[in-house]
């Protein structure tokens, strides 16, 4: 294990500060954060290059070594060692270039503004992953407006983002589902961000994978005779882009461009993406215009306490499991969900019944995730009508939903069965 090469600098003295001083991280402030984290990526331009070109040195000669060795079989699709041959392993091969984040935006996003509130997003998912280093899982003795107890990263989460939003030029509403309210932040701005701040607070502190979910109207969209932002009256449909990040052991977030859906990794120094000073881009695209096959083999099952009450749920379940579909499901809708498009298949569904109703907020879930899967060629449902989600009006800022997306196919055998 390395540390990332741009974290390298302030190693040494993170090791000192330490030392001294116990500090819990959730009374750091989001401001102060974001000012460390830019102190750490202004030095890193400054670090000599030769401890990064050691570890790109070390990752080429590894590479060159595996990639020598006569492979006598597939051990993935044999099924040998334990290894099951439906596990649906990654296919993507290594390529000799990546664009970084200002390439592609420059390419497949016309418009400057989406561009600069992407970017500023951006900048948040890569604070909110720093914290998530540093910061332990505790209890902030609150509660959100839904009576969730809030967790240490649950706050610093909401608070980058509530940072990133007030502080930007273009931004001219905020709401988190931490407290699903509009709030106004630049008078000036164009664009209502709607957000999720860290999905996944019962298994965050089990370190399993989390993410933050973000979904961007515009000024022109809405019902303009009850408000002037640009979100409540409007659908899903009317985004103009949206992002979920994907905390992990690596973070990754996909975005809703002009032509698809991309995919920008955080941190990470691909052989032969070092820029001559020896430094490396904090964003570069690892996976573009990615596509959602209609037939799957994955199903990702929430609520199934419904199938209790709903026997279309039941009969949908009953048959993914013997028709052997692979069940890969964290409870976590972000790294439930975000599989669709590394394995660029799957099903997520989350039904509602009198006694389990629904959970999850049209605004900022649903919105931000159908947008991405319909974009990539999948399918949504709104789990009542069997019509796209994107087509439902948002009249609440908490409005909930049941919800299927994925494989379009799988999502018109969930609408056959339960709409």
């Amino acid at each position: 294990f390395f540390f990332h090469p741009t974290r390298l600098s302030s190693l040494t003295l993170h090791k000192s500060k330490m030392a001294s001083q116990c500090v819990a991280r959730s009374t750091v402030l989001p401001a102060q954060l974001r000012a460390q984290n830019d102190v750490r990526r202004t030095a890193s331009k400054v670090v000599t290059a030769q401890p990064k070109r050691a570890v790109v040195a070390k990752l080429a000669s590894f590479s060159a070594k595996k990639a020598s060795q006569k492979v006598t079989r597939d051990v993935r699709m044999r099924g040998e060692y334990g290894a099951s041959s439906t596990s649906f392993y990654t296919t993507t091969e290594k390529q000799d270039k990546y664009d970084d984040l200002d390439t592609v935006l420059d390419a497949k996003c016309g418009d400057a503004q989406v561009k600069a509130v992407i970017k500023e997003m951006l900048e948040a998912c890569a604070d909110i992953t720093e914290a998530l280093r540093s910061a332990l899982v505790t209890v902030e003795g609150s509660s959100n407006t839904f009576g969730d107890a809030q967790l240490s990263v649950d706050v610093i989460a909401d608070e980058i983002m509530w940072d990133a939003c007030r502080s930007s030029a273009v931004v001219a509403f905020g709401a988190s589902e931490e407290e699903p309210e509009i709030k106004a932040c630049n008078p000036n701005g164009e664009f209502t961000v709607c957000w999720d701040p860290l999905d996944g607070s019962s298994i965050v502190d089990n370190n399993w994978a989390v993410g933050t979910m973000i979904g961007v109207w515009g000024s022109k969209t809405g019902n303009k005779t009850v408000n002037n932002n640009g979100m409540l009256g409007a659908t899903g449909r009317d985004q103009l882009t949206s992002l979920v990040a994907l905390y992990g052991p690596r973070t990754t977030v996909l975005v809703a461009l002009d032509d698809g859906v991309y995919e920008f990794s955080y941190g990470c120094t691909p052989e032969g993406c070092m820029s001559a000073d020896g430094t490396f881009a904090p964003w570069i695209c690892t996976r573009s215009k990615i596509t959602i096959a209609p037939d799957c083999k994955i199903f990702a099952p929430a609520n199934m306490r419904a199938a209790q009450e709903v026997p279309g749920y039941k009969k949908l379940l009953d048959f993914y499991m013997e028709n052997r579909y692979t069940l890969r499901y964290s409870g976590g809708m972000v790294p439930d969900v975000y599989q669709q498009f590394t394995k660029q298949q799957g099903v997520f569904s989350n039904p509602t019944s009198k006694s389990s109703p629904a959970k999850l907020r049209l605004a900022f879930e649903a919105a931000p995730f159908g947008l991405l899967v319909e974009l990539a060629g999948g399918k949504t449902s709104d789990g009542v009508t069997g019509g796209s989600v994107l087509d439902v009006q948002i009249n609440a800022v908490d409005q909930r939903t049941a919800l299927c997306l994925g494989s379009a196919n799988e999502v018109d055998r969930f609408n056959s069965l339960i709409c």
